[in-house]
């Protein structure tokens, strides 16, 4: 199957909160998603080695278990600095471009033939944004590859912090 993104159709009326109504309890689920995909696998891809291997091992998770994948990639934001004049400098987000690519790469690609996939770009903290998509499709699992080198070894690699802090359980791949 190809990969899928689903939105709110422009014409749907929303729904007008009953003030008579019984306010639900927080710990409920949100189901804004698509219910196809709830109870999946969630996977971090950002195109390097780790997570392709990552991917892979997601693939047989979600196929054996005839779930969903939700192939995460959480974009790069790049702040920069605008100096406008005597007012306090204001960070502006750079938008990465990358997921436009890796959505390109993993639409063409055979091997994600044998599940149904949809991919979800993120902003912002990797270890949270897993998480918080994992929490919103009620996830089985989250599948994250290694960290190796320096970076990983100084500011702690993200497989190590979803693992300490998840909700769900995570499988780190070497």
């Amino acid at each position: 199957m190809a990969g899928h993104e689903f939105s709110e159709p422009a014409d749907r009326e929303r729904q007008v909160a009953d003030p008579t109504a019984t306010p639900r309890a927080a710990e409920e689920p949100r189901h804004s998603c698509d219910p196809a995909f709830q109870h999946g696998v969630v996977v971090g891809f950002d195109g390097s080695t780790s997570s392709e291997r990552a991917l892979a091992y997601a693939i047989g998770m979600a196929h054996r278990s005839g779930s969903g994948l939700i192939i995460v990639h959480v974009a790069n934001r790049l702040p920069t600095t605008v100096w406008a004049g005597c007012e306090p400098p204001v960070f502006v987000d750079v938008p990465d471009h990358r997921t436009e690519v890796l959505g390109l790469e993993l639409a063409c690609a055979e091997y994600l033939t044998e599940v149904p996939w949809i991919l979800v770009e993120r902003g912002g903290d990797i270890c949270h944004e897993l998480e918080e998509v994992g929490r919103e499709y009620s996830a089985d699992a989250i599948v994250v590859g290694s960290t190796h080198g320096i970076v990983g070894r100084i500011f702690g690699s993200v497989a190590g912090r979803l693992a300490r802090r998840a909700q769900r359980p995570v499988v780190v791949i070497p």
